[in-house]
């Protein structure tokens, strides 16, 4: 997620109107409209200014470098299956099944 996708998600369950937010963040609606659009991306403290008007807290997490470029890794490998399962054709020659008959002798009706 960007931050034109947070502040916009921020803002709408805020239910505050973009000049609204920008009156509270003491910031220009101008600026919230730039980001929200993706045109401009705010400052750290920017965002976390205009987050907490919207009662939110920025939370980062930090990823090891070998464990995120390990799940990269193997999202491209189920990519790459999944293309190859594509490309096998999808029709199947349908046969009639044939079921086995078996003789009916006297010694399993015992």
């Amino acid at each position: 997620m960007n931050a034109a996708a947070i502040i916009t998600s921020a803002r709408t369950r805020a239910r505050l109107s973009k000049r609204e937010l920008a009156r509270r963040a003491g910031t220009s609606p101008a600026a919230i409209v730039e980001y929200e659009s993706g045109r401009r991306s705010p400052t750290v403290d920017s965002l976390d200014a205009i987050l907490r008007v919207c009662d939110f807290d920025i939370e980062f997490r930090l990823v090891p470098r070998d464990e995120a470029e390990r799940l990269a890794r193997r999202g491209r490998e189920l990519e790459s299956i999944l293309t190859l399962v594509d490309a096998i054709p999808h029709r199947w020659k349908r046969t009639p099944l044939e079921f086995p008959v078996f003789p009916r002798g006297d010694a399993d009706r015992g």
